[in-house]
C-alpha cells in the first residue's frame, strides 16, 4: 500500500503565503512524477504544479510566478510554496504521485486526501 498524506493548508488572507507538504509512504521502490492539483467548489479538478523525478517542473498558468514547487527525492516528499495569495486559490488542494512498489512493477498514481486552502480577508 502507498499513502500521500499533505499537510500545510489553512485560511490566509490575501497576499499571503503558504506552504504545503505531501510525504508519500509504504510500500514504495520508486516515485516518478509529483504533483499538486485542486478542485474549487463546482469546478474540475486542475494540475496546480508539477514536478519529475529530474526536478522539470510544470506550472499552471493561473499560479507561475507565485508558486513554487520542489521535491525531497530521499523522503518522497513535495512541497508547494504558495505566495501572493489570492482569493481565487481557494479550493481543496490534493497531492499526486506516480509510484512504482517493485522494481520491475508499472507505476502507478495515487492521491492524497486532500487539503483545504482558503484565501480571504
Amino acid at each position: 500500500q502507498v499513502q500521500l498524506v499533505e499537510s500545510g493548508g489553512g485560511l490566509m488572507q490575501p497576499g499571503g503565503s503558504l506552504r504545503l507538504s505531501c510525504a508519500a509512504s509504504g510500500s514504495i521502490f520508486s516515485v516518478s512524477a509529483m504533483g499538486w492539483y485542486r478542485q474549487a467548489p463546482g469546478k474540475q479538478r486542475e494540475l496546480v504544479a508539477m514536478t519529475t523525478s529530474g526536478n522539470n517542473t510544470n506550472y499552471a498558468d493561473s499560479v507561475r510566478g507565485r508558486f513554487t514547487i520542489s521535491r525531497d527525492n530521499a523522503k518522497n516528499t513535495v512541497y508547494l510554496q504558495m505566495n501572493s495569495l489570492k482569493p481565487e486559490d481557494t479550493a481543496v488542494y490534493y497531492c499526486n504521485g506516480v509510484v512504482r512498489q517493485t522494481w520491475n512493477g508499472f507505476y502507478h498514481a495515487y492521491w492524497g486526501q486532500g487539503t483545504q486552502v482558503t484565501v480571504s480577508s
